[in-house]
């Protein structure tokens, strides 16, 4: 059907949503909904597959605002379309509770596929998904039941441009061949400092090309609605790139800002409001003003939504009766349990066992529970024999032209493309059917830290597999070496750090990563060998920290993480032997889950009356909650073998004790000493 005036109503009552949203707010961004609707408009009511009384069906169209300061503009959509937001949620926009937030938050807002702000994520999410079809396809999909076929749909600006992230994200879906993945750009040509040409001035169709993307170009999308469905369209036609529509608008249409810099981040003026409203065809002194035909035009696409999710669901039933066991492991995937019993293929280790690299560790816990585990999706950021994060027998998620595997493939490729790497795996986890792990060095996952704090926000389960973790490899030096990483992730909220010591150690870190659904967890593993505990096992470790070697008569305890908890046990004989100190040692590979025991627990692990000393070679910052001194590394490492790098630091049995001895000593008139958990805990309060 050609457009009508119904359709350039709906598109005017988006632009005046977002005017009156921001307008009330005192706040927000108008110019990008204002140039956006009519693009919305065609691929949302034209295009889009889903059901607003569902918005988890599986098999929806995704949509992904990388711009998401916009976000005006997919609130207007979702309530326009029935989804659970009201006319009083667009009213309350960027209010405290509200679940309108100024940029989009997954999990609060139903319909929000992904959380989006910082520019250039989203765009790396929408990578993510179209994997996560890819992969949920070629697993699921057999002859008569094309059960997962949906697009993903992404908007992205000049900024998300501009960011690195995105660069290497979208190299990454051209190499990928994802012909699932259509993401449209507004070249508006004005960011936050003005027009676009005192900073960005490169050809992005070109370098979209360059990358093995599709790429078409609507010059008119104000007002050209045939034109951008003709672009979607064909689009949709190419089944091996990616495609990119390079859309060129006025942001602010209709504004007397309009194609300027003023209209971008600040909510127009009543006059401007006014006369805006006036143009059109709305009544200027009236408010959040939705008319019925738009209502009724979009509820009947959602009711289209609603009619395809039930012939999926018939589709699916039957679906059960030919393929019973794919059945049951989708429908299980999609509530995100485990399969019953995984955790006994957990390895387990006994103080006997030969002392091995906590990577190699992680690798052991790969190889044996990705049979059990399905849906677990590993892979590297061009760093897999260093990683240890591919189990023998995994084959390459890669596009099957390229003969290097295929979309059911279990391991991924990034190459050297941490941050995209970490934004795709966001996306990835939020598909619903995958739990990615993604490898590279602990120091570098501070490349990724942007998507890593965004796996946090949103309530990804991702787990990071980040080895060589201390000055402990050695000869790389200083640059490879993380000093201030683990205290950088440990302040982030909803992210659990873990530093196995030992092989019970990481089975524990594997099991509370797997476990925890909407947790993402970093794993710190060493280049160096480790030997194995006497008091570990898996049951200990889960609860974050545990004495490693109790002594009742102790005057010292030592905290400790990782490869120095080796080191520790050692000092207790020097301690002891050399200076007459009896030792207690703890072993807290994650804090977080620590922090989360009960407080009887915490104190019977770290207890009053005897002073407590933290060792772990790295920044010392946030162990005054656990330990009364300090011993660490707050300056960067050095190069050269590990052992000798450990000794120049004086990260010895010999240098703990001396440390010990001097904490004793310290403390020894302080009475009554109370245990840091108790001092936190007063602190708190």
């Amino acid at each position: 059907m050609p457009y009508g005036k119904v359709d350039e109503l709906a598109i005017n009552t988006i632009r005046t949503l977002a005017v009156d949203a921001t307008f009330k707010a005192n706040s927000g961004h108008p110019g990008a909904p204002m140039g956006m609707a009519p693009v919305a408009h065609v691929l949302f009511n034209k295009f889009m597959t889903f059901n607003p009384k569902n918005p988890n069906w599986l098999n929806r169209d995704r949509f992904v605002l990388s711009n998401g300061h916009g976000c005006m503009l997919q609130y207007a959509l979702l309530h326009l379309f029935g989804y659970a937001l009201t006319i009083d949620d667009l009213k309350n926009f960027r209010q405290v509770d509200s679940i309108t937030p100024g940029h989009p938050e997954a999990h609060d807002t139903p319909g929000i596929e992904v959380t989006t702000g910082p520019l250039g994520q989203g765009f790396s999410n929408a990578v993510g998904l179209a994997v996560g079809q890819a992969h949920t396809a070629a697993v699921f999909n057999k002859p008569g039941f094309d059960l997962v076929n949906n697009y993903t749909y992404c908007f992205f600006g000049d900024g998300c441009a501009m960011e690195g992230i995105a660069s290497e994200a979208a190299s990454t879906a051209g190499h990928l061949q994802l012909g699932n993945l259509i993401c449209i750009y507004d070249d508006n040509h004005i960011s936050i400092d003005g027009d676009t040409k005192i900073a960005f001035t490169e050809d992005v169709m070109k370098r979209f090309e360059a990358y093995g993307w599709h790429t078409l170009w609507v010059k008119d999308g104000d007002n050209d609605l045939e034109a951008i469905e003709a672009a979607i369209a064909k689009a949709k036609e190419v089944k091996d790139k990616p495609s990119m529509i390079k859309l060129t608008t006025t942001i602010g249409f209709g504004s007397k800002l309009q194609g300027t810099g003023g209209v971008h981040g600040n909510p127009l003026k009543s006059d401007d409001i006014k006369q805006v409203k006036a143009k059109f065809g709305f009544d200027p002194e009236k408010t959040f003003v939705v008319p019925q035909e738009v209502y009724d035009m979009y509820h009947e696409h959602a009711s289209q939504g609603a009619a395809a999710e039930q012939e999926w669901n018939q589709l699916f039933e039957k679906y059960g009766k030919e393929y019973k066991d794919l059945h049951a492991d989708l429908t299980r995937r999609l509530t995100r349990d485990l399969p019953e019993g995984w955790q006994n293929k957990l390895p387990t280790y006994k103080p006997t066992d030969p002392a091995v690299a906590s990577r190699k560790l992680s690798e052991s816990v790969l190889e044996a529970i990705h049979d059990v585990i399905p849906e677990l999706v590993s892979g590297s950021a061009d760093l897999t024999g260093s990683n240890n994060t591919r189990w023998k027998k995994a084959v390459d998620f890669q596009p099957p032209s390229l003969g290097l595997g295929d979309y059911s493939g279990r391991y991924m490729r990034y190459g050297v493309r941490e941050h995209a790497m970490a934004a795709i795996m966001n996306g990835m986890s939020a598909y619903g059917t995958i739990i990615p792990a993604g490898g590279t060095f602990l120091n570098f996952v501070s490349y990724a830290a942007g998507a890593v704090r965004l796996s946090s926000l949103s309530h990804q389960r991702v787990i990071y597999i980040a080895t060589h973790d201390s000055i402990g490899l050695g000869e790389d030096g200083p640059t490879h070496q993380p000093v201030e990483t683990l205290a950088h992730f440990r302040a982030l909220p909803n992210m659990m750090v873990w530093r196995p010591a030992d092989g019970n150690e990481t089975s524990a870190a594997y099991y509370m990563a797997l476990t925890s659904k909407q947790t993402p967890s970093i794993l710190a593993l060493t280049r160096q060998n480790l030997p194995h505990l006497e008091c570990s096992t898996i049951e200990r470790a889960i609860k974050g920290g545990y004495v490693a070697h109790e002594d009742q008569e102790a005057g010292l305890t030592l905290v400790s993480t990782g490869s120095e908890v080796g080191l520790c046990l050692e000092a207790v004989k020097v301690l002891k032997e050399q200076h007459g100190i009896k030792t207690r040692v703890v072993s807290m590979p994650c804090v977080e889950v620590f922090d989360a025991q009960s407080k009887e627990y915490r104190l019977s692990v770290i207890p009053d009356g005897i002073p407590a000393m933290s060792v772990e070679v790295m920044s010392t910052l946030g162990w005054e909650k656990y330990s009364h001194e300090q011993f660490g590394l707050n300056r960067f490492g050095a190069s050269g073998p590990y052992k000798e790098v450990y000794k120049k630091f004086e990260f010895t049995p010999e240098g703990i004790a001396k440390r010990g001895v001097a904490t004793v000593e310290f403390y020894k008139d302080v009475k009554p000493l109370r245990s840091p958990i108790n001092r936190a805990f007063t602190q708190l309060i």
